[in-house]
């Protein structure tokens, strides 16, 4: 276990030291997940994909719905290449 000390800096703003970046292979624009335990903030490293089947399950799907909306679109569409 490593310990560091970081300065918080304008709106927040923390820097995690380059050596950490590297051995976890974090790049700049990652998603990293923050969650707070008590008196502790955990900084953890999500893959993509992990990420998306998160979100997906999240996420509530009508198929009638989409239906009328790319019945709605096909319409659009038609009426713009016939004038």
């Amino acid at each position: 276990m490593y310990i560091f000390r970081v300065r918080v800096g304008k709106r927040g703003v923390i820097v995690i030291p380059k050596e950490i970046r590297d051995s976890l292979g974090i790049k700049e624009g990652m998603v990293l997940e923050l969650e707070v335990k008590e008196d502790k903030i955990i900084l953890k490293t999500k893959d993509l994909w992990s990420i998306l089947r998160e979100r997906g399950r999240k996420i509530s799907f009508n198929i009638d719905e989409a239906e009328r909306e790319i019945d709605m679109e096909e319409e659009e569409w038609l009426r713009r290449f016939q004038q």
